[in-house]
């Protein structure tokens, strides 16, 4: 295999929405991670976002007695809890997810202006263990801005944007479309809470199209305040399996990867 070429074996997760992750979900994936996964020596993990709740960044009021502090600690302890079962060589990436970005997005009504950019997660007391994660934007891709995307191969995981039935399906043609539209391609989500997966898109009933999507559900809450009088019935942690051949897309003939949802 040339040079520029490698073997990627992913494990990915979304929403912890820490302090108020899932320990018995957080369990099972780090017995997992020990075991090496169902397609052996992880080489990328990826966190889909949502790694924080944000709750001092809510435009909601805030029923939470806890601080942005613990919330910090909570986060970067599961993060070294995550990393320390994980190859020494695993790459580790963190696609930040609505919740994270409303720490520092430009919106008076979450963080003044004036202190925004002293409450960075990576200034924070915790600050070296998340700067050991490459942090991709939350940012919804485009042809011309592709920053917000960890992209493996055909492989392409974000946090998400939309939240509807079918808001998998939809954007993940979105999301494929937006880097570069090539076939054959896998789009990994979180967002929606609700474990879906690998499936393949399709046009009609009988008219399959090139992609497919997964999504790896919520490691966080199952019954968070906000949702008290809404169907939660979908919702549930999940892990995305999967390994891929990493090389730029268009190179590539047909599918070059294998992926499993694991619905815990």
């Amino acid at each position: 295999m040339p040079a520029n070429k490698r073997l990627a074996s992913f494990a990915a997760i979304s929403c912890s929405h820490c302090p108020f992750q899932n320990e018995v979900a957080v369990d099972h994936l780090l017995n997992q991670l020990e075991k090496g996964g169902p397609f052996g020596n992880i080489t990328d993990f990826v966190m889909l976002g949502d790694l924080f709740e944000s709750s001092a960044a809510s435009v909601h009021p805030d029923e939470h007695s806890h601080t942005l502090e613990d919330e910090y600690e909570t986060a970067a302890n599961l993060l070294v809890r995550i990393r320390s079962v994980l190859p020494p060589k695993c790459l580790l990436h963190w696609s930040l997810g609505n919740h994270d970005d409303n720490i520092q997005v430009r919106d008076a009504r979450r963080i003044d202006r004036r202190i925004r950019g002293l409450i960075h997660w990576n200034k924070s007391e915790w600050g070296e263990e998340f700067r050991k994660w490459k942090q991709y934007p939350y940012v919804k891709p485009s042809i011309h801005d592709q920053r917000g995307c960890v992209q493996l191969g055909q492989v392409i995981f974000a946090h998400g944007y939309d939240a509807g039935g079918n808001s998998d399906e939809l954007e993940g043609l979105q999301l494929a479309y937006a880097c570069g539209g090539h076939s054959h391609r896998l789009i990994v989500r979180g967002h929606t809470h609700r474990p879906r997966r690998v499936t393949q898109c399709k046009r009609s009933a009988r008219v399959l199209l090139p992609y497919w999507f997964a999504n790896a559900g919520t490691m966080g809450p199952m019954q968070p305040n906000y949702m008290q009088r809404k169907d939660v019935s979908q919702w549930g942690p999940g892990i995305v399996w999967g390994q891929s051949k990493v090389d730029t897309p268009s190179r590539f003939a047909g599918r070059e990867w294998d992926a499993t949802t694991e619905i815990i």
